[in-house]
């Protein structure tokens, strides 16, 4: 390899490696993360962490707290995204369908799309239950699996996919309690019921259960799931649920396979 390739190969590297830095800082939202914390999850010894950290906020896609100094994602990127407002058209599609399924069945609604080995919630729609239970914010970025969206979706990729992205996420998901063989485990219950369950939820008391959207070619274009309290999904209300989020799936899936033939 002559000196100029050998150049390209390290900076490549570095951008991954940045990028990797990145997301973990994304996933603790306004909480941020310790810089010791961003070492055990990426992998990386601390000095390089700390190098790529001052890059990134000396350019303003970081932020650092001054009395916590915990590391948040900063005002630039924020500001990078909005250049693709419509980046997500998924959302627009299932926009009224999520309003009818949370008046269908009461409780929050969520769209959830993959992103690389990550998934990320778009929307959010409350019902009418007077307790709703807002598990996450719209816009969390999470190792897929973490979440019972990331399961459905999981569950819905061709198994020695899944089996990839679940084993490049190990160190992150650790850092979250999740085990590869206990997330392989439910992916493989998520594919014999035609559902992600989970009875017990990110937040105390609540359970969730997730169903795929897919495209024309059964790939997984995102996840709508439901949450609400325990006592809201106990199991002979559940049947109930999981055949309305099927109808809302088949509806969004049906509308964006629509749109996308007369695009052609």
């Amino acid at each position: 390899m002559d000196a100029e390739s050998k150049t390209l190969t390290q900076g490549a590297q570095s951008l991954r490696r940045a990028l990797a830095v990145l997301r973990i800082v994304a996933e603790t939202q306004e909480r941020g993360i310790r810089l010791v914390d961003l070492v055990e999850g990426t992998g990386f010894n601390r000095p390089t962490v700390h190098r790529m950290l001052q890059v990134l906020r000396e350019e303003g896609v970081i932020e650092q707290d001054s009395e916590t100094r915990r590391y948040r994602v900063g005002a630039e990127l924020a500001l990078l995204g909005m250049a693709r407002g419509n980046r997500f058209p998924i959302r627009g599609i299932a926009e009224p369908f999520l309003h009818e399924l949370a008046d269908k069945v009461g409780d929050t609604v969520f769209l959830t799309i993959r992103q690389g080995c990550d998934s990320i919630a778009i929307n959010r729609v409350t019902g009418n239950y007077a307790i709703q239970v807002l598990a996450t914010e719209t816009g969390v970025r999470r190792p897929l699996g973490a979440g019972v969206a990331g399961v459905a979706i999981l569950a819905s990729l061709p198994a020695v996919q899944a089996v990839d992205i679940t084993s490049r996420n190990a160190r992150r998901l650790a850092r979250l309690g999740v085990s590869v063989e206990t997330l392989q485990a439910r992916v493989e219950e998520a594919r014999a019921l035609n559902y992600a369950w989970a009875p017990i939820g990110v937040v105390p008391n609540t359970s969730a259960v997730a169903i795929p959207i897919l495209d024309e070619h059964f790939s997984p274009l995102a996840a709508v799931t439901v949450v609400g309290m325990t006592e809201r999904l106990h199991e002979r209300r559940l049947a109930g649920v999981v055949a309305a989020l099927r109808d809302t799936s088949q509806q969004i899936s049906k509308r964006h396979n629509e749109l996308r033939a007369r695009s052609k």
